[in-house]
């Protein structure tokens, strides 16, 4: 057995049950003896069911190959993890872009808005993504690689050989430097004069965020839709419909407590009633929900029983009269807690019916 698949079979062994991401966790390719690498490593897997580009016209990995080494990244807008890793992805594009290294995201989606193109566009433009993006709306990217992570780099050699494998943030210089060497391959490979800048990348410089700290445990992804709503404490787990529910007197750590009238469907749940409330005991230091809603809305943000003040996220907006709110409208991620670790209660306070909750997510 080859040493990528038993490694991937090693990977998933470990790792089923975990949520799509897990940080830290990693496979790495060491050589310097190239003419083996057909041998010792997979072929790439070729774009599969595409449904459009963005940065760029159709594109297919076989047309690069012999040409150029290629990063594959699989991200999706509202995951912070891929989003965690976009300065470093960016950084790495301008770097190297003239010296033989194509960037490819593949953007398969957690959640059916993010299917849409437009939103992915936008998502793109918020973050400064220039490299080719494609849509892998269907996942036949995905399955072709036997991918089941967010975010995932593949980086395949001149030859189309897949020659590194990162699962999850972080691992930047030993990326970078595989990048580097692989390069360095190409150029000689083509007979070409190797300008190549050899100092690193400072993800600090670029604002590109490290892993989390594993030593301190987090509140573990949480989802409101009846599909994978195990966290759910006052109502039933995996039943779609409307659920009518009160806050209980006790109050359990990572575990979702909604209050007054939700319409529980499969990705999201919805309140239907005004004055609608979340409450949630996590521990982490930043909180972030993916959210919509059809007309404008907003959530008042208290944790503790008391306002944010110095720990507010970046998506929270302090009224005159020191309330502080989150304004929702567009389908993504926003951020609601910026702060220190430790074990709060966070409760969300909505005005209006009709906001639409599909996770909450914890760094």
């Amino acid at each position: 057995m080859n040493k990528f698949f038993l490694s991937s079979l090693i990977l998933v062994i470990l790792l089923s049950g975990c949520s799509l991401y897990v940080p830290k966790s990693e496979v790495r390719f060491q050589t310097s003896d190239f003419s083996n690498n057909a041998m010792n490593y997979p072929r790439y897997q070729e774009i599969s069911q595409p449904a459009g580009f963005i940065n760029t016209p159709p594109v297919t990995i076989g047309e690069l190959v012999g040409k150029k080494v290629v990063l594959i990244d699989f991200l999706t807008y509202t995951c912070i993890n891929c989003i965690r890793t976009f300065p470093f992805l960016n950084a790495l594009y301008d770097k190297y872009k003239d010296q033989g290294l194509e960037v490819i995201g593949i953007h398969t989606p957690e959640f059916a808005f993010e299917r849409k193109y437009d939103n992915v566009v936008m998502a793109m433009e918020k973050y400064g993504i220039k490299f080719p993006i494609v849509l892998d709306n269907e996942y036949g990217t995905w399955n072709a690689y036997g991918n089941q992570y967010w975010p995932r780099k593949y980086l395949i050699d001149i030859d189309g050989n897949i020659v590194y494998d990162h699962i999850g943030e972080g691992g930047y210089e030993e990326t970078e430097a595989k990048v580097q060497e692989l390069l360095t391959e190409r150029m000689a490979r083509l007979g070409e004069k190797d300008g190549m800048k050899k100092e690193m990348i400072n993800p600090v410089d670029i604002g590109a965020r490290g892993l989390i700290d594993q030593t301190r445990p987090r509140s573990p992804e949480t989802y409101f839709g009846a599909l994978r709503n195990e966290f759910f404490g006052n109502g039933r787990p995996g039943v779609i419909g409307v659920q009518s529910l009160d806050l209980p007197k006790t109050i359990q750590r990572d575990t979702l407590y909604l209050v007054g009238d939700w319409d529980i469907q499969g990705e999201y749940a919805t309140n239907q009633s005004a004055h609608a409330s979340i409450i949630y005991r996590y521990r982490g230091s930043h909180v972030y929900i993916v959210a919509y809603a059809e007309e404008d809305n907003t959530v008042q943000v208290l944790r503790d029983g008391e306002r944010l003040g110095e720990v507010k996220g970046d998506d929270v907006r302090v009224l005159s009269d020191g309330l502080e709110i989150v304004p929702i409208k567009e389908d993504r991620l926003y951020t609601i807690v910026n702060g220190e670790y430790g074990e709060h209660t966070l409760q969300l306070e909505i005005d209006e019916p009709g906001l639409r909750l599909f996770a909450f997510t914890f760094g």
